[in-house]
């Protein structure tokens, strides 16, 4: 299946009788011992760091308790032999793990010939060492087993492995445990486990994964021990470049909504072209020609009366005559022959089949089976399964495509690339029924939609309302910013959310500052949570803390809560901070500040002065339940003119950034940092330290390492790396400047510091004592 052929092909089960006597030879030597304590207790005490009653068992006694596990007795059955560790170890798998289990089930391999049978832990570290094995390559999962699995080595005194630990890959969207994925099997949600949204080899090797492309992703990322979550999109981008090249294009037209174009002039033919256009190797195909061809009913509306399309593989047609139905939906399309007009540029590309022959198809697309990118670690991925992920499209294909196989990748053109999962079958003398070419389609890493939507989404688009269309056509900065007229009610509900956001948000802090238990501030901190997302849906926006400078409320809205009647709350009791009563506060706030510090300057009396502070203070308190604002100190301070001059900066500085009025929410403008398609949020300009750091690792040139100021370069940052590199030393060298190395010595204690990081460099440094 992956194009591996091992040199040898073992099983643990071939070593069954090795790992017994070991077993026997640790129960001899005092180094395990049989314990019949039933498993939820025996998980408590490890908890409790407890030595089970059974740990001190003499060798005698333990050896008869193996007896009858061997004979797969019922006390037998109840028993396991652990090993003697240390059951005070803060590592929870070297607090005497368990080695041999009695099960009288039949084995798939051995059959019934053995009653006891050994644990992963105990088998995996003796079958290495006996097999020959020089480096064992573990996940970082089994970190913590690593102590455990060389204890065994030492203790048989076996040869040791070599333990390379690399990160787990996961995938979005998906699950990758076999537990969860079972669940998914044994549902009914999928077909098997080669179901093509499945994660499995088997299942993305039938959704069009090339052996290749696999090859090509996973020796891209390395063995890195940094856990990282990566998305489809590349793995399937990996895989594109290796198909791309040598698929044939052929075509194909949606069954339903096909609309019948008439070639005037046109007689019954065909023409050879080739399969791929930039690959003579591929072969050549026939292709139909005829008065009569089919177009998808999407391309039928772009067409245009007096200009020309070109008809891929034919040329250019002019467009005579456009037929539509009552409901402006177009019939059909009468066309003439231009094919001495060489002109493609600015021409609609049409794809076309000839009405005859035609070969029956079944486009089926997949999408991914768990809704949520990533699972956190208290979420039942049950909550999270996706509906409706698998849709069949029924369409008439190229004739070529009854000669497709099982497994053959061809591109559909314009609309993607497809893995043969069922080859054409003619008519049948059993069911009277042909059946039809099932193709499933093959992602490319790209998620822009291809220039064919397909009928379904034609019909989604017509039944769109005129302000939806607008701001489907306005793409996603209208998403951020929905141009729509505000209810009145739609307002005072976002005003009600940033209020409770508000409430929530002083309940949050009051259950940390009076240390509440976790559960109850993780459930304060999830209502709060909740009513944030409810404010985005509501705005358009993410919601920000009010400040001064923020929350200055238009006209238009004053007008929409003066409006509003039912609703009371302490929000609409305040004013803005330009109104006259506010402007009359702050001017007597400055007054008194002033009087304030002349009393400190002038060394006045302790009491004069509480006593002004206690009236400052009295007088910013009634601002703040004025306004619903604390008001900053020094504004005594600063001139009418600077106050002018701030206003025209700020302004100027809005227009500079291109803040238009699509940008703000309910008269707020947004404080959120501007990012770029890329999710870049430094400007070149601004910052080119912090634009370039956020270039290398959005693109994932470079991976961070754990030591302290190291950094891994990806094959494709060291390439860029090594022409730099060779720049300098050419340039470097016409200076007269010879190469020259010396060395650097690092302190024994220095490098015990560090030692589990120079482990991993192990074989590149070197210590000097």
């Amino acid at each position: 299946m992956l194009q591996i052929r091992p040199d040898v092909f073992s099983h643990t089960s071939d070593h069954f009788d090795l790992l017994l006597s070991y077993c026997e030879s640790m129960l001899r030597d005092s180094l395990a011992y049989c314990d019949d304590t039933d498993a939820g207790t025996m998980k408590q005490e490890r908890e409790q760091r407890k030595e089970s009653k059974n740990r001190h068992n003499n060798v005698d006694m333990n050896l008869k308790m193996w007896k009858e596990m061997l004979k797969g007795s019922e006390f037998g059955k109840s028993c396991c032999v652990r090993a003697k560790i240390d059951m005070q170890s803060a590592n929870g798998c070297m607090r005497d793990p368990t080695i041999y289990r009695c099960k009288t089930e039949a084995h798939i391999r051995t059959g019934t010939k053995y009653k006891v049978y050994p644990t992963y832990d105990f088998a995996c570290p003796i079958v290495d060492s006996v097999e020959g094995v020089t480096h064992a390559l573990r996940t970082t999962e089994y970190h913590d087993r690593d102590e455990q699995y060389y204890w065994f080595l030492d203790r048989l005194q076996l040869r040791k492995p070599y333990v390379w630990e690399y990160s787990r890959l996961n995938m979005t969207n998906t699950v990758l445990s076999k537990r969860k994925l079972t669940w998914f099997v044994a549902e009914g949600l999928v077909n098997g486990w080669d179901d093509p949204r499945f994660p499995t080899v088997r299942g993305v090797l039938r959704r069009g994964m090339t052996v290749e492309g696999l090859k090509q992703f996973i020796v891209a990322q390395g063995s890195s021990r940094s856990v990282v979550t990566m998305e489809w999109d590349k793995i399937w981008a990996f895989n594109k470049k290796v198909i791309d090249p040598v698929a044939p294009r052929f075509t194909a037209v949606e069954a339903e909504g096909v609309v019948r174009v008439r070639a005037e002039g046109v007689r019954r033919g065909s023409i050879e072209v080739p399969k791929h256009p930039k690959n003579e190797a591929v072969g050549t195909k026939t292709v139909f020609l005829g008065p009569d061809v089919l177009i998808d009913g999407v391309d039928a509306e772009a067409l245009v009366e007096g200009r020309n399309a070109t008809f891929i593989n034919w040329g250019n047609l002019t467009i005579s005559k456009i037929e539509r139905d009552a409901g402006g939906r177009v019939t059909s399309v009468c066309t003439k022959l231009d094919l001495d007009n060489k002109d493609y540029k600015k021409t609609a590309k049409i794809t076309w089949l000839c009405a005859e022959p035609l070969v029956r198809c079944t486009c089926v697309y997949y999408d991914h089976i768990i809704g949520k990118a990533v699972l956190d670690r208290d979420d039942d991925f049950r909550n999270y399964v996706a509906k409706n992920t698998k849709t069949e499209v029924e369409m008439l294909g190229d004739p070529e495509l009854r000669h497709l196989k099982k497994g053959d990748i061809i591109q559909l053109q314009r609309r993607g690339f497809f893995i043969c999962d069922s080859p054409y079958e003619p008519l049948s003398r059993y069911t009277s029924c042909e059946s039809p070419v099932i193709l499933i389609h093959v992602p490319d890493g790209h998620t822009k939609q291809l220039p064919t939507l397909g009928l379904k989404a034609e019909k989604e688009r017509r039944q769109m309302t005129g302000n939806e269309q607008s701001q489907n056509s306005l793409g996603t900065f209208a998403e951020r910013s929905p141009k729509r007229e505000t209810t009145a009610s739609e307002s005072m509900s976002k005003v009600e959310l940033a209020a409770s956001i508000q409430e929530q948000g002083d309940r949050v802090r009051r259950s940390k500052a009076e240390k509440a238990s976790k559960e109850v501030v993780a459930a304060e901190v999830k209502i709060l949570l909740d009513l944030k997302s409810q404010y985005k849906a509501a705005t358009g926006s993410d919601w920000q803390p009010q400040t001064a400078s923020s929350a200055r409320i238009t006209n238009r809205d004053e007008d929409v809560k003066r409006e509003s009647k039912g609703v009371q709350m302490s929000v609409s009791n305040t004013v803005g901070i330009d109104h006259e009563d506010a402007v009359s506060l702050r001017a007597k706030v400055d007054a008194q500040g002033e009087r304030v510090r002349k009393l400190k300057s002038s060394a006045g009396s302790r009491d004069d002065v509480n006593e002004a502070v206690q009236t400052l203070l009295s007088l910013k308190a009634q601002y703040k339940a004025l306004t619903g604002h604390d008001l900053a100190g020094g504004e005594s301070r600063k001139s009418a003119k600077g106050e002018g001059k701030k206003k025209k900066e700020a302004k100027a500085q809005g227009s500079a950034s291109g803040e238009t009025e699509a940008q703000k929410v309910d008269g707020v403008c947004s404080t959120a940092k501007k990012t770029t398609r890329l999710g870049l949020e430094a400007a070149k300009e601004e910052d080119l330290s912090d634009w370039y750091s956020q270039v290398i690792t959005k693109a994932e040139m470079i991976e961070y390492y754990d030591v302290s100021g190291c950094y891994i370069l990806r094959p494709w940052a060291f390439a860029v790396w090594e022409s730099i590199t060779a720049f300098f030393d050419t340039e470097i060298k016409k200076l007269g400047v010879q190469n020259c190395y010396f060395p650097m010595f690092v302190s024994q204690s220095a490098l015990n510091k560090e030692k589990t990081h120079i482990a991993d460099f192990s074989p590149e440094v070197s210590s000097a004592r």
